[in-house]
């Protein structure tokens, strides 16, 4: 079967990839390969200064202290290649709103996956220079990395801190709050040491399981392109589904009042409750197709 998934992972088998998908663990393919060569003959991607002559919208660099998106700041084409000389990678967010070809890949990649139609899909180009790339962290996010050139060195840990994260968190840095709430162990200050290296080179692509502890290095300066999904989880689509039903009742959408006031705080339980009871009534007539029919339209 072609599909722009099998095209990004050949001569590997879909089945190989879904296998590494549903479990977690890093997938990767040395090329490169004819069959990205839509990807890789973008022009824009020839090289760092023909991205900027042709970029129109901010780039964010990433600045010395933290090496990550965490300590960043946005830049102008004209002034981000003084920034990388100087040992700052650079980030290019949503490319695929500038490229069909990008767009078509990231729908189609979207759908061969099997995610959701709410899912929060972009294409980013990461610029790194030589020496530098980021500190270790994870992803709330599904990502497809396609190095186009240069060569960079990734470190990827399974995360036995927390389960399904739907937060990104970088290693050193204040936790949020929710993520916080349900960790499974206190979060690490420095990689394992005895996890080996994944080089990429010009045509590698590497899938990077959400979740994943996760650190680079640049070996040369280096470009890549990623495919990153951002993906509802089933709170996501069962409070979505919730909101819209919801939303149907007068007596729901009505202001929530008195619920900070001691003296009517009494009443808003009551009313609460009321609603509560109604939703817990109705719970039984819902179904799964039902949801879901609302919320996948393409």
């Amino acid at each position: 079967m072609n599909t722009v998934l099998s095209a990004l992972i050949h001569p590997r088998a879909n089945a190989e990839f879904f296998e590494a998908y549903e479990t977690n663990i890093p997938f990767v393919v040395h090329g490169p390969s004819e069959t990205i060569k839509d990807l890789t003959s973008l022009p824009f991607l020839e090289s760092l200064e023909a991205l900027l002559n042709s970029w129109p919208n901010q780039i964010q660099a990433h600045l010395p202290d933290v090496r990550d998106e965490a300590s960043s700041i946005d830049t102008t084409p004209k002034d981000a290649k003084k920034l990388f000389d100087n040992g700052m990678g650079l980030l290019f967010k949503n490319v695929n709103t500038i490229s069909p070809v990008l767009a078509h890949w990231l729908l189609e990649l979207r759908r061969d996956l099997g995610l959701s139609a709410l899912t929060n899909a972009r294409s980013s180009i990461y610029v790194t220079p030589k020496g530098s790339g980021t500190a270790p962290h994870f992803d709330q996010n599904i990502n497809f990395v396609l190095q186009i050139s240069g060569s960079k060195k990734w470190w990827i840990a399974p995360n036995e801190h927390v389960a399904n994260p739907m937060t990104r968190h970088t290693m050193g840095q204040p936790c949020d709050p929710e993520l916080e709430s349900y960790l499974d162990a206190p979060m690490p200050t420095s990689m394992p040491e005895d996890i080996s290296p994944i080089v990429l080179k010009a045509g590698s692509l590497l899938f990077v399981p959400r979740g994943s502890w996760h650190s680079t290095e640049a070996e040369s300066d280096a470009l890549s392109l990623n495919f990153t999904f951002t993906a509802p989880t089933w709170i996501d689509l069962f409070t979505a589904a919730l909101r819209g039903r919801l939303a149907q009742s007068s007596q729901w959408r009505e202001t929530a009042d008195g619920v900070s006031d001691f003296s009517r705080c009494a009443q808003a339980e009551h009313k609460f409750d009321f609603l509560l009871a109604g939703l817990i009534d109705d719970l039984p007539n819902w179904r799964a197709s039902d949801i879901l029919g609302a919320t996948e339209t393409d």
